[in-house]
C-alpha cells in the first residue's frame, strides 16, 4: 500500500490530474469573462488551454493537440497585440 502512495505518476494519472485542473481553470476563465474581469480571464484561459494542450500530447490525440495549439497561438497573438 505504501508503495502505491509513493509510486511515480504514470502518464495516465498525470493526464487525469492535468485534465481536471485545466478544466476547473477554464471554468474560472468563463466566470471571469462573465464578470468582466479582464485581463484575468485571459490569463486563466491561457493556463487552461496549456493544460489541455499537455493532455493532448500525453494522450497522443492529434485533434485535442491541434485545437489547443491553435487556440494558444490565437490567444497569445491577441494578447501581444494589445
Amino acid at each position: 500500500m505504501a508503495s502505491e502512495v509513493l509510486a511515480p505518476a504514470t502518464p495516465q494519472r498525470l493526464a487525469f490530474l492535468v485534465k481536471w485542473i485545466a478544466s476547473v481553470i477554464q471554468i474560472l476563465g468563463y466566470a471571469a469573462t462573465g464578470f468582466g474581469w479582464t485581463p484575468w480571464n485571459l490569463y486563466l484561459f491561457v493556463v487552461g488551454v496549456l493544460g489541455w494542450l499537455i493532455v493532448g500530447l500525453l494522450w497522443n490525440d492529434r485533434a485535442i493537440t491541434l485545437v489547443h495549439l491553435v487556440a494558444m497561438g490565437a490567444m497569445l497573438a491577441g494578447m501581444a497585440s494589445q
